[in-house]
């Protein structure tokens, strides 16, 4: 068993698995380079598909002149606390891949589960440096695709607020009571050995 805050693992793992958590209160605090490609390092070493490695990573840094058009691309929802991110980032995942031997490209099965994985890089490493990365689905993706000049076969995924974790009394009321590492369901619950339940 490991313990991080109110989170307990029923079976021993990593703590780091307990610590990364998606807070919504962040400091304001910049993000250097160095930081900011150590987070891209990470993801980089994800695994993927024939090695196609489909992920893309586009992003705006706090008072820089793309932070207001990804900015402009969350719902007022996230708004509201993204504000005080360091980093916002839109992934997006390629949608097809041109395996050895081939001549053209062809449909990618599992471009969004490789990007996944990167994303999973990237969200530990943060911790892992004291900083935070929360994805978000609540932003435009038909925009973003357009705004951020996205190739047509790529698919956007998810928009991603990075920053060092703050007080949650800047945050709106209703958002003060959700500021916290929140639980998962037990191994039981989704993993079954043989096929699923009948």
């Amino acid at each position: 068993m490991t313990q991080f805050e109110t989170r307990i693992s029923d079976h021993e793992i990593e703590p780091i698995f307990l610590q990364r958590w998606s807070p919504r209160a962040f400091t304001g605090e910049a993000m250097s380079e160095p930081d900011l490609l150590r987070l891209f390092e990470a993801a980089r070493w994800a695994p993927s598909s024939s090695n196609s490695q489909p992920w893309r990573f586009l992003y705006a840094r706090r008072d820089t002149p793309a932070w207001p058009v990804f900015f402009g691309l969350l719902r007022a929802s996230n708004q509201v606390w993204a504000a005080r991110a360091a980093v916002l980032m839109v992934v997006v995942s390629q949608t097809t891949t041109h395996p050895p031997g081939r001549d053209a490209a062809v449909p990618s099965y599992s471009h969004s589960f490789d990007t996944g994985a990167a994303w999973a890089n990237l969200a530990l490493q943060a911790t892992a440096m004291g900083w935070h990365a929360h994805g978000m689905a609540g932003f435009d993706m038909p925009r973003a695709a357009l705004e951020l000049h996205v190739p047509d076969d790529y698919r956007v995924e998810a928009a991603i607020a990075v920053g060092r974790l703050g007080d949650k009394a800047m945050l709106p009321e209703a958002l003060q009571a959700r500021e916290a590492p929140n639980g998962r369901e037990r191994v039981d619950k989704f993993v079954f050995e043989g096929g699923f339940p009948t």
